[in-house]
């Protein structure tokens, strides 16, 4: 539905009304896209999988190559929180950029994001930005725990260039990268119970330099939770302002409440004959 609208340069909302009303008025049953179809579609429409004249040469890349390392992305974002509660074609454009980028970093790390989708022919989400800073912090603390990459000074630059990599030991960086701060504790104390020259100190060095070697680590949280959104907050009322004296100026609202209508009045005269 957003890759639609993009595409029609329609309001979203106005979108979504039309289409569950026809779903509705016609009973009709529309199974859900998956994160992996939806991959496929939104990058069928994307111009950087063949040559032409407005897409430089270094610039073109083999469809499924692209498609493949954007799904495994896809995957990386929703395991770490970035995709639940967001619009997932941001999500989907950051990630094809990423994927793009990464096959062939020397002659692409210099194009942005917003070149990126002008090349490709798509809008640019305004989310987008967002999702690609999100997902190279991502990618910068798994980074942080191959050890062949920590002699390197790492940054979104650079770390495009080890997506490949990052993403074939997804599973054991994430886990390292995002451990609970007891299980940092519970592996300092027993790297401080082993003896320095013993099998078990070296075991449990190799087990807890990943969680130990960049100080404390932040456990694996939606962003919502991570970065709340600020809230105003109303003063609480004074004692002096809650104190009621009955000295309290009424309005003439207020004081209309209090007189009796001619249908009250005739109610309380039949009522009255009763007594």
């Amino acid at each position: 539905m957003g890759t639609i609208c993009s595409l029609l340069y329609a309001k979203q909302e106005l979108f979504a009304s039309v289409y569950l009303s026809l779903q509705k008025e016609l009973g009709l049953s529309v199974p859900a896209l998956s994160l992996a179809d939806l991959v496929k579609t939104h990058l069928n429409s994307f111009r950087l999988f063949q040559h032409t004249a407005d897409v430089p040469a270094p610039f073109v890349e083999n469809k499924e190559k692209v498609v493949a390392r954007t799904m495994q992305i896809v995957e990386l974002a929703s395991e770490t929180w970035l995709v639940t509660g967001r619009h997932p074609i941001p999500i989907v454009t950051a990630a094809a950029f990423l994927s793009w980028q990464s096959l062939q970093p020397a002659a692409r790390l210099a194009c942005t994001l917003a070149r990126f989708c002008k090349l490709a022919g798509v809008d640019l989400p305004p989310p987008a930005h967002l999702r690609l800073k999100e997902l190279l912090e991502i990618l910068l603390r798994m980074a942080s725990q191959l050890a062949w990459l920590r002699v390197f000074n790492m940054d979104k630059k650079t770390v495009v260039k080890h997506i490949g990599d990052l993403l074939q030991h997804r599973i054991f960086l994430l886990k390292n990268a995002f451990c609970p701060e007891d299980e940092e504790e519970q592996r300092a104390a027993a790297l401080g119970e082993a003896s320095p020259g013993s099998p078990g100190a070296a075991g449990g060095a190799a087990q807890g330099e990943g969680c130990l070697s960049g100080g404390k680590r932040r456990p694996l949280l939606p962003p919502c939770l991570i970065n709340p959104r600020k809230r105003l907050r109303t003063a609480a009322p004074s004692a002096s302002d809650s104190a009621v004296t009955g000295e309290e100026p009424i309005s003439d609202s207020e004081i209309e409440q209090y007189l009796r209508g001619p249908e009250e009045i005739r109610a309380f005269r039949k009522a009255q004959a009763w007594l």
